[in-house]
């Protein structure tokens, strides 16, 4: 899976040519022909190729099928060929009313037999990957290691990516779903900084963190800067 910034012939063709299928976005105008599966003519020249465009206000229902279709959204998929990657692509066409005016945007796998609703499927969980990357980034140090060796930068990498997903385990799973709010790594890493600098205080101070009068007030240091306690 992959942003629509990468859905370009370079990449693409590499990327297949070492045995990957690409699920990715193409621009809301993007150059696209129809595949021509008529009868060919006998003779001398070139086999027809292709079809005409693909004009998205209105598809050939002879090449797309409707997935999906109410009164504020449509969905196609269909198979084409796309000028700018120079192959022939899974495609899925979703058309949106937004404002009284129909909207659409392209999804396409470069596998011709995937599912239009499992293509769907994976490009919108792309957007739970980039949120670990991000709190790895911000909270769990992904940038930060300075080895040069190979086998330490993925120990590192594998190590930050574990910790977010632990900590989203350890304190989002367990709750109910109808519960659960949005995921925060800065809580989490405050809860433990808090824990840790109790601990260290009440064992220094020999406090009893189990007397009942105690319990109320160490649950609410715990949460001391926390956005979501």
């Amino acid at each position: 899976m992959a942003d629509a910034y990468f859905s370009k012939h370079g990449f693409t063709s590499k990327l297949v040519a070492n045995g990957f299928e690409l699920v990715s976005r193409l621009r809301n105008d993007a150059d696209l022909n129809y595949k021509y599966v008529g009868v060919q003519k006998k003779g001398r020249g070139r086999p027809k190729k292709y079809d005409g465009k693909v004009l998205f206000a209105q598809l050939r229902e002879e090449h797309f099928e409707c997935l999906e279709e109410n009164e504020e959204c449509k969905i196609y998929q269909g198979k084409v060929y796309s000028k700018s990657l120079k192959r022939d692509i899974n495609l899925v066409v979703v058309k949106t009313l937004k404002k009284g005016k129909w909207g659409h945007k392209l999804y396409f796998s470069t596998d011709l037999d995937l599912s239009g609703r499992t293509l769907l499927d994976y490009y919108r969980k792309r957007f739970q990957i980039e949120f670990i990357f991000r709190d790895a980034k911000q909270h769990a140090g992904l940038e930060h290691c300075q080895a040069r060796s190979t086998e330490k930068l993925h120990f590192h990498w594998n190590a930050s990516l574990t910790a977010v997903n632990l900590a989203k385990a350890a304190h989002w799973f367990p709750l109910p779903k109808q519960e659960r709010g949005a995921f925060s790594m800065s809580d989490v890493k405050t809860l433990y900084n808090n824990d840790l600098m109790l601990k260290r205080f009440l064992c220094v101070f020999a406090i009893d963190p189990n007397r009942p009068k105690n319990t109320e007030k160490i649950r609410q240091l715990l949460t001391y800067g926390a956005r979501a306690a």
